[in-house]
């Protein structure tokens, strides 16, 4: 079997589920019911490094959100898929839209409506607080919590694995 590193060298896209991955998994709504998110600055930046790198983003997520689509469309995410009660249908469709493997894609996730995208690619992810019943599918369980920079974390350890991170971090040195 192939060590997390060898997997996460063949990536070329990168899916990500909403609620408890990209934000902490809190649904806030008003007396109107407007619905608010908090997102991770850090983490879209991560995503914005991702794709200046060639790696793509995608989106999955069980619910569908206008501050959701609102934030990918900030961060230059087309591939957004909101309101997917099958994740494993939208995952056929993406990969096929990009035009990679299974093996190509990686996919973070938290909880059980995950696992048909988690158990089909080359690199399954859980956040730290993901569901434990998912753990035995994953290839690796970040440090940080969804909301509080997994997704970075992700982000980062694709650009180190694949030696992008250097001339990245090139960019940002003031000389």
């Amino acid at each position: 079997m192939q060590n997390r590193a060898e997997k996460a060298k063949k990536i070329k896209l990168l899916i990500l589920d909403v609620d408890g991955v990209l934000t902490d998994g809190k649904l806030f709504f008003d007396e109107q019911g407007r619905e608010y998110k908090a997102f991770n600055a850090r983490d879209g930046l991560g995503i914005k490094l991702l794709q200046k790198a060639g790696i793509q983003v995608a989106v999955i997520s069980g619910r569908s959100s206008k501050p959701v689509a609102l934030r990918m469309q900030m961060l230059g995410i087309e591939l957004v898929y909101l309101g997917q009660s099958d994740k494993g249908a939208a995952f056929k469709d993406i990969i096929a839209k990009v035009g990679c493997t299974a093996e190509q894609a990686a996919h973070v996730g938290d909880d059980l409506i995950d696992l048909p995208v988690l158990m089909q690619v080359g690199l399954a992810v859980a956040v730290q607080d993901a569901n434990a019943q998912i753990l035995p599918y994953v290839d690796w369980q970040t440090q940080l919590a969804g909301g509080q920079g997994a997704v970075r974390e992700v982000c980062d350890y694709l650009l180190i694995t694949q030696g992008k991170m250097t001339e990245l971090l090139d960019a940002y040195k003031i000389v």
